[in-house]
């Protein structure tokens, strides 16, 4: 039971926090403490591969592109001119298309927002089983480059697509409703349940996890990360349990991207560039690699601040320089976290006693 303790304080905080911050009057950290779980949903994606698997992606920005773009891409597109076609008569008849007008006040005919989404998170899923067949054949440094080439790749199309809105990226994405009156929704009277939306789904997420690295899938998997070989012979299928868990951290950045561009209403390249795939990579080794409760705590101090502008123009260079230093002077990121806290502590005690004989 303790292992879901996580869990259930994220499921928790979706209904406890709203009242708290608007009884304190600071009820505008919502929008950046929701934007932080999706982006410490995609971060705990990586930490199942990197930390259990022990398989490292610098990709995971280009799945959280793939999964916004596509579901933007999909909930935004016209469909009115081809409304006699026999296949969208067909889906408006379902019910899988949604009704609503562009920016210009002109009719728009699209695809509902559940739709695309699910067909967002298929894409993810399909791609990285395309390219994760032959590029988990890596291992060390040139997986790593292997999937950072896979990120730039994503980058340079979203940027260089006019379909797809150039470096101006999409815009007007409709809300995503989730039940009659609940929908992820950019807006100041619906902060609390977007709040809670996302959440919720974090800790859904988490709950996932826990549950797989608890599994008999998650001792394969941390057998493989301690020694491929070793596990290989023991009987462990390591190929296939690779493929899985790099396909598993494609959906959560999937599911991320998605929701986070329906709740924003647009989506631009930003997102896919591979300083995001730094700082998720970062998060993780602060998180203490295979800790998927130190990612959960780490994305959401790191992302928050960052959102909330405390980082400024230095922002990409604070993710950098915290990666560098977990490489070099710790084995895990906790010990980087507790040798850092201890320092500070010792330095606020003798700070403390210098003052004392001067007062």
């Amino acid at each position: 039971m303790r292992r879901y303790a996580p869990a259930l304080v994220c499921a928790l905080c979706a209904f406890l926090l709203p009242p708290l911050l608007a009884a304190t009057k600071t009820a505008y950290l919502l929008t950046q403490l929701t934007m932080s779980a999706y982006y410490v949903l995609a971060s705990l994606g990586l930490c199942a591969l990197m930390g259990y698997a022990g398989q490292i992606s610098l990709g995971q920005a280009g799945f959280f592109a793939i999964g916004a773009y596509a579901s933007s891409f999909l909930s935004t597109l016209n469909l009115t001119k081809l409304a006699a076609s026999p296949i969208v008569r067909l889906l408006d008849l379902t019910g899988l298309l949604s009704r609503g007008s562009d920016l210009y006040g002109a009719p728009l005919l699209s695809l509902s927002p559940w739709l695309a989404f699910l067909a967002a998170i298929l894409l993810a899923a399909a791609i990285a089983a395309l390219i994760g067949t032959p590029v988990l054949r890596l291992k060390g440094h040139y997986l790593a480059m292997a999937t950072l080439g896979f990120g730039l790749v994503i980058e340079r199309i979203v940027r260089g697509s006019k379909i797809l809105g150039g470096a101006d990226g999409l815009s007007n994405v409709p809300p995503f409703t989730i039940l009659p009156g609940l929908a992820v929704a950019g807006g100041r009277s619906a902060r609390a349940a977007n709040f809670a939306i996302a959440w919720i789904v974090l800790a859904l997420g988490l709950l996932a996890l826990v549950n797989l690295v608890s599994s008999r899938a998650g001792r394969a998997l941390r057998a493989l990360h301690d020694g491929e070989e070793a596990a290989g012979a023991m009987g462990v299928d390591t190929a296939r349990y690779k493929l899985n868990v790099f396909i598993i951290g494609a959906v959560y950045a999937a599911i991320a991207g998605a929701l986070l561009t329906h709740y924003n209403g647009s989506i631009g390249p930003g997102e896919a560039n591979v300083m995001k795939s730094v700082r998720y990579v970062a998060i993780v080794a602060v998180g203490g690699m295979a800790n998927l409760t130190g990612t959960l705590v780490a994305g959401l101090a790191l992302n928050f601040l960052s959102l909330r502008g405390v980082f400024g123009r230095f922002d990409d260079a604070v993710f950098g320089l915290i990666l560098i230093a977990v490489m070099l002077f710790a084995e895990d990121g906790q010990r980087l976290l507790r040798s850092s806290l201890g320092a500070l502590t010792a330095a606020r005690g003798r700070a403390g006693r210098r003052k004392g004989p001067q007062a």
